[in-house]
């Protein structure tokens, strides 16, 4: 009798982080991971672990979010997508499923990441968007956070932007882009680099906020990097206003890209 052969599908997933403690399993806390990983070995019909591109925080959500897996099971793309999504809450959503090459790393073939981050600007706070943004009251210049921002373009040492329990053996990453803007009552950084440090754009937000109130010079974001001291630098914007857009990967692998954004336009 001939054995199946494994084979290794890459899948895109969008979620809420409300509920969890983050993306990553936790024996004490709900994850995404712990939920997606018990959805996905229930329609394989065995055990299987997940390897995801990005690891969120705890309330940070996902637009466009990408793990590979393994499996000898027999399914197709369509029975993975609606099986799963069967057995998983309604914060949590596989978008689409596509087999690939055994060398595909949902985390090491990835070049490129994107994250946005939105702020609802207003006097009063919104119960529909309730931990699905961040909510700042006093005006904010959008203006001026964009231009901060642009300090902190290119390959360079983001020990200040950091957090201390963070685990990458090198503080260097390469941002390619950040912009910042306004959009009616809410204000939207996206940001694209090759990788993130734990606590990266929310850290670089909250400096960031700090410029947007007036409380610090447009130079400050600059002097922040250089002096590399997370301790100088300023809060760590809350986790509910970020969203993982999702990874960049090369073209033979034929996968899509990050999400679109469409919220706010």
């Amino acid at each position: 009798m001939t054995e199946d052969v494994s084979k290794r599908w890459a899948a895109g997933i969008e979620y809420l982080g409300g509920n969890y403690g983050g993306w990553q399993a936790q024996q004490d806390r709900a994850s995404v991971q712990a939920e997606l990983e018990a959805a996905l070995s229930s329609v394989a019909d065995h055990s299987l672990r997940t390897q995801a591109a990005g690891r969120t925080d705890a309330g940070v959500h996902a637009c466009g979010q990408v793990v590979h897996f393994d499996s000898a099971a027999q399914r197709s793309v369509y029975a993975w997508v609606l099986g799963t999504n069967s057995r998983l809450p309604p914060d949590i959503s596989v978008r689409w499923v596509q087999e690939v090459p055994s060398d595909f790393s949902a985390r090491h073939s990835a070049f490129m990441r994107s994250y946005r981050y939105v702020i609802l600007n207003h006097r009063a706070r919104s119960a529909l968007l309730a931990e699905r943004v961040s909510w700042i009251t006093p005006q904010l210049d959008a203006a001026a956070m964009h231009r901060a921002a642009q300090a902190l373009l290119g390959e360079r040492d983001f020990s200040a932007y950091r957090a201390a329990e963070c685990q990458s053996s090198t503080p260097m990453r390469n941002v390619e882009s950040i912009t910042v803007f306004r959009s009616g009552d809410f204000v939207v950084m996206d940001i694209r680099a090759n990788a993130f440090l734990h606590h990266m754009v929310r850290n670089i937000m909250g400096v960031l906020l700090e410029i947007g109130q007036s409380r610090r010079p447009e130079s400050w974001a600059g002097e922040v990097l250089e002096g590399r001291d997370r301790s100088k630098a300023g809060m760590t914007a809350p986790g509910q206003g970020l969203y993982f857009m999702g990874p960049e990967y090369p073209e033979r692998f034929g996968l899509p890209g990050p999400a679109k954004a469409w919220f706010p336009a």
